[in-house]
């Protein structure tokens, strides 16, 4: 800390009162930029011209521009205090395999992020899984993606590199419910066709199909629909069909089987 002070005291007053204004003028020239990128975005979206994707470039715009204004002012106020920009970027050769490998994790951030635009892989507003978390894309930075998880609303960051370990969650929403054997097949469906028409009145519900028998387990018969809603809806709708097969199921006297054991005595 000593050596700062001692370093500015040095330094003529009024080159750290030209670095000053300098920080000041690019602070405002950056969120000048960002608010007009900004009213562009909500106004796009308000008149519905504006997709998920281009709400990430929107985005991308915004945190690549940060970088920039960052790096242009360092290099202004190096060159005010006397430091020879010119010989210091070209000097930057021979350290850029040094610096390439303390920061190789962060270019890796940097090109898995221009991948995901030029790809296609996600865009803002979808819905993605990365290992248990399950959320909507706010924000996909140079160096991260920022979630927020659709069950705590919690936000988090995940860094770029990372993406081939994400999942693109569907709209399509696969409830597999059994029934007992005794059940037979005919009555069944017809129980089903009810279970389906009241889940196709929720709110949220696009689609609701009867898929057919699914398995036949140990202990009952597997019936499968499915369900086509809004990603980020899955987990509600999920809990209030299970809610209404068990109301439907008890309502005609039908149990659901479980696995039992038998066990017998000489």
């Amino acid at each position: 800390m000593n050596n700062i002070i001692e370093f500015l005291k040095k330094l003529p007053q009024s080159n750290i009162i030209n670095s000053l204004i300098i920080i000041i003028i690019s602070f405002f020239i950056y969120k000048l930029f960002s608010r007009i990128l900004s009213k562009s975005e909500k106004h796009a979206i308000n008149n519905k011209r504006l997709n998920n994707k281009g709400k990430t470039y929107f985005r991308l715009i915004n945190s690549v521009l940060k970088y920039i204004f960052l790096i242009i002012t360092v290099l202004l106020i190096l060159q005010i205090n006397g430091v020879n920009v010119s010989s210091l970027l070209a000097g930057l050769g021979i350290l850029s395999v040094i610096i390439g490998l303390a920061v190789q994790d962060a270019l890796k951030d940097i090109i898995r992020g221009s991948s995901i635009l030029s790809d296609d892989y996600f865009s803002v507003g979808d819905i993605i899984k990365y290992n248990d978390i399950t959320g909507k894309v706010l924000v996909i930075g140079l160096k991260t993606t920022k979630v927020q998880d659709i069950l705590t609303d919690n936000i988090v960051s995940i860094a770029n590199r990372n993406i081939e370990q994400v999942e693109i969650i569907s709209n399509s929403l696969y409830v597999n419910f059994p029934m007992p054997y005794e059940v037979s097949i005919n009555t069944a469906e017809k129980v089903i066709d009810e279970i389906v028409n009241e889940i196709s009145e929720y709110d949220n519900v696009e689609d609701v199909t009867y898929k057919g028998v699914s398995e036949l387990a140990n202990s009952g018969i597997n019936y499968l629909i499915k369900i086509t809603c809004p990603p980020e809806k899955k987990y509600q709708i999920k809990r209030d069909t299970l809610g209404c097969i068990l109301q439907i199921l008890a309502k005609h006297k039908i149990n659901i089987p479980y696995t039992q054991i038998e066990i017998h005595q000489k």
